[in-house]
């Protein structure tokens, strides 16, 4: 649901690509908060779209692994300069390649505290063939969701 909502959401600008989704029929449900994980979703697409010629297409792929949901979404743009990884998670930060492209550097940041505070993961790697891609995974077992108070604390 989450995913179908994410992918609604960027319907028009998701019209230029070929949008693979490849989602195990035996997924376990997995305790979020939908409407958090739906603006990581979100985010993810805007920058894939962002970066990726029209035409090209994007994939994304889950699976358990570990007692662990893990999402995959694969672009087939330019993919990351060379040690920009971790770094395109830094608020305001924009990676190299992003010097014409829209934005504030705050998407990935976002995606990073939302995944944190569900006690989950995200990560940034290019693609054996080409492209960027994003990992990212909570946990299957249900966890109370931090907030930035209990952070604080």
């Amino acid at each position: 649901e989450v995913v179908g909502s994410a992918l609604n959401r960027q319907e028009l600008a998701a019209e230029a690509h070929r949008v693979r989704v490849l989602l195990p029929a035996d997924l376990p449900v997995v305790p979020m908060d939908g409407a958090l994980m739906e603006q990581v979703l979100v985010n993810l697409l805007d920058n894939a779209l962002k970066f990726s010629l029209p035409g090209t297409p994007l994939e994304i792929r889950s699976r358990a692994d570990k007692g662990r949901a893990v999402l995959t979404l694969i672009d087939h743009g330019p993919g990351l300069a060379p040690g920009e990884e971790e770094r395109i998670f830094e608020k305001l930060y924009r990676g190299s390649r992003s010097a014409t492209a829209p934005g504030a550097g705050l998407g990935l940041a976002i995606c990073r505290q939302i995944m944190q505070a569900h006690g989950g993961f995200i990560v940034a790697d290019n693609h054996r063939q080409g492209g960027a891609l994003f990992r990212f995974g909570l946990p299957l077992a249900a966890a109370p969701l931090k907030t930035l108070e209990n952070e604080a604390a």
